[in-house]
């Protein structure tokens, strides 16, 4: 790939928008747009800190059950890169009130019919 695709500054702020509206999403606990902002396939995966779900439907049963309280987070060391027109990855940290424990994030993002969606994502937490 020519270095010259990687973060072409019109892509990475759709990509920037999306993780944002992600995020907003996460802490509010709407469903619908989490939803909305994963790959519709058998073929998404999100590996959580608790939890290995494969497929879309794992995916959307796990957050019809996960309780709504205690989400909110202070993200830090926030990188998201892209590559060309269609791809990218946002890495993130965060932390959260009452927890030394830190949290990573990481998600790979697709342009799917002219959407960026997530197509992988990976949250561990650390002592």
């Amino acid at each position: 790939m020519n270095l010259q695709a990687i973060d072409r500054p019109e892509v990475l702020a759709e990509v920037s928008a999306a993780f944002q509206r992600y995020e907003q999403a996460l802490v509010g606990n709407d469903i619908e747009v989490l939803d909305e902002l994963f790959w519709h396939d058998p073929r998404t995966v999100r590996l959580g800190a608790g939890e290995n779900l494969y497929g879309i439907e794992a995916i959307r049963a796990f957050r019809a059950a996960r309780p709504a309280a205690g989400l909110a987070r202070t993200l830090r060391n926030t990188v998201i890169t892209t590559y060309g027109e269609d791809f990218a990855v946002c890495s993130t940290e965060f932390t959260r009130a009452g927890s030394e424990r830190i949290g990573r994030q990481q998600q790979t993002w697709a342009r799917l019919e002219g959407r960026w969606r997530i197509v992988a994502a990976q949250v561990s937490l650390m002592s």
